[in-house]
């Protein structure tokens, strides 16, 4: 176990935006950071709500920041899961990282070899030198900040915050995002997939495709910044490694642990917003009654429960919530959330590797689509689809599922947006590029704002 203790303080803020804001400029001088943030997505129940919300919409943090290396494990397919948990269990402490989505290869037999112009690590974790955590706060109440640091004073901290201001600095080029894969051979790959479906090889494939520029000059914060304002979605995250950056605004929780409860969230399901109110409440019904939504929904649901089950104790697997309709800024999401309790002798390292990938991004049977995702699409996922999150020094951790991201390499000038959707049999492909192009507009719209 490391030897550093954390000093640790609290603190309050009145105008949480504004500190969120410095916490994020702040952020970005660090040659390794990672900004976690809810943006209020389980606000506190109405005055006089009988009932209080359910434990997996109950947010533990408003925002998350870790800044400064103290020691850090990047590891590669093969053993990565067991060197993270090595790497966990001689700290104990806060660690923050991502799993990219080619650990597929070290979880089952698996390969990829495509090209992928970000080239993160499969896996890499830090432990912080610095953590700011904000909570939520109940109405008319100051937001309690908490700063753990190994050198610097917590006060010294707090002090330094506030002095970062966010600039915000116009596009002069736009950026023009081209399809790694036409819109022929797309169409081509759900005719293909759904001769699949029909055979019975497998029941569901979520097909994904890259959209990229080159030779482009982003301000990477600046980008996040329009991204989160638009689309305020519950597991965001602006990730800094070095010259690779990820700016997410991901509406999806992949798995979280609190105590010895590990539940999951898949989303499956999705619809456009309207500015007309009585269309747009008419698109939210269409959603909450698709058939053909609800039973890519459900075949999700069934593979999430056979994952958990694998680490959880027997019968303690439940469904939480099936078909819950979700209304975000630019979209309306149907998500279920799935729930079990971790087995005493499970390790819940394990349970995070059996898990993965999510069952949302891949498909079902779970090995055979990822197998034909491989031969279907045409550039390697990396961190795409795959997670990022935190490890508390309790033990707890929670992990989103990085779609709705863009990721930029600043020393090639690479940016890569990927976007796709859930083929079934009854996909009709010309509907299910149309479900491309709805996810990656407001990508686009951040990126030339």
């Amino acid at each position: 176990m490391s030897s550093e203790k954390r000093n640790t303080a609290l603190f309050s803020v009145s105008d949480v935006e504004a500190f969120k804001r410095s916490l994020r400029a702040w952020a970005k001088t660090f040659p390794v950071s990672l900004y976690l943030d809810s943006n209020s997505a389980s606000a506190l129940p109405i005055k006089n709500q009988a009932t209080a919300l359910p434990y997996w919409r109950q947010t533990q943090w408003e925002c998350l920041l870790a800044v400064g290396v103290s020691d850090a494990l990047s590891a590669e397919s093969g053993a990565a899961f067991s060197q993270l948990q090595s790497f966990y269990n001689q700290h104990r402490d806060w660690l923050f990282g991502f799993l990219c989505y080619d650990l597929k290869n070290e979880v089952e037999a698996l390969h990829s070899h495509h090209p992928d112009g970000i080239a993160l690590p499969d896996l890499y974790f830090f432990r912080p030198e610095i953590v700011i955590g904000i909570r939520p706060a109940a109405p008319s109440a100051e937001h309690v900040v908490e700063i753990h640091s190994i050198a610097s004073s917590p006060e010294a901290v707090f002090k330094e915050v506030p002095q970062h201001r966010p600039t915000t600095t116009r596009q002069q080029t736009s950026v023009l995002l081209n399809p790694r894969m036409s819109q022929r051979h797309y169409l081509e790959a759900v005719a293909a997939l759904r001769e699949h479906i029909a055979a019975g090889e497998v029941y569901e494939v979520n097909l994904c495709q890259e959209f990229y520029a080159e030779e482009t000059r982003l301000e990477p914060l600046d980008v996040f910044e329009q991204l989160n304002a638009r689309a305020l979605a519950p597991f965001s995250a602006f990730l800094r490694w070095h010259d690779r950056y990820l700016m997410c605004a991901s509406p999806e929780r992949f798995l979280a642990k609190r105590g010895q409860q590990l539940f999951s969230q898949p989303i499956k399901g999705t619809r456009r917003r309207s500015t007309n109110p009585k269309i747009d409440d008419q698109l939210r019904q269409t959603l909450r009654y698709s058939e053909k939504e609800r039973a890519e929904n459900a075949m999700i649901v069934d593979l999430v429960r056979n994952d958990l089950a694998r680490h959880c104790l027997p019968g303690s697997v439940v469904v939480e919530e099936l078909f819950g309709i979700y209304t975000f800024p630019t979209v309306h999401q149907m998500i279920s959330t799935i729930s079990g309790v971790l087995a005493p002798e499970a390790s819940p390292f394990a349970a995070l590797r059996d898990a993965f990938p999510m069952g949302s991004m891949t498909g079902a049977p779970k090995i055979q689509a990822m197998k034909l995702i491989e031969h279907y699409e045409h550039t390697r996922r990396g961190l795409y689809s795959g997670a990022v999150g935190y490890f508390s020094p309790e033990g707890d951790f929670d992990f989103n599922v990085v779609i709705r991201s863009i990721l930029y390499r600043a020393s090639a000038g690479y940016v890569s947006c990927h976007v796709g959707s859930a083929i079934v049999f009854d996909s009709k492909p010309q509907e299910e590029y149309e479900e491309c192009l709805v996810k990656l507009e407001a990508l686009q719209k951040s990126l030339n704002t």
